[in-house]
This record gives C-alpha cells, sequence and structure tokens, in this order.
C-alpha cells in the first residue's frame, strides 16, 4: 500500500463536506428540541388546549 502525502489539502474537501453535514443535523435537532420545549405541535397535528377550566 502507498500513502500520498501530500500536505494534508486534498482531504479538506471532505472534511468540509462531513463538518456542513454535522453542522446541518445538529441545526436541525436544535430546532426540534426547541419546537418541543415551546409546546408547538409538529406538522399535521392540532394545537394543544392549554388552557386551565379549574381556574374557571
Amino acid at each position: 500500500m502507498e500513502r500520498k502525502t501530500d500536505n494534508g489539502k486534498s482531504g479538506g474537501e471532505g472534511r468540509e463536506a462531513r463538518l456542513k453535514a454535522a453542522l446541518k443535523a445538529n441545526l436541525s435537532r436544535r430546532k426540534a428540541q426547541a419546537k418541543a420545549r415551546a409546546g408547538t405541535p409538529a406538522k399535521g397535528e392540532p394545537p394543544a388546549d392549554t388552557s386551565s377550566k379549574k381556574d374557571k
């Protein structure tokens, strides 16, 4: 087996692609977490009734 020894610049493109994909996945995961904490329903679900009927 031969190894190429070139200043490591050819692998930078693959690294950038991996980082971009990881960043996109992380962002979508964080958005989903924030949406869950806020209590907003997912697509297709009716909004939850948060009003308390005991208070009346």
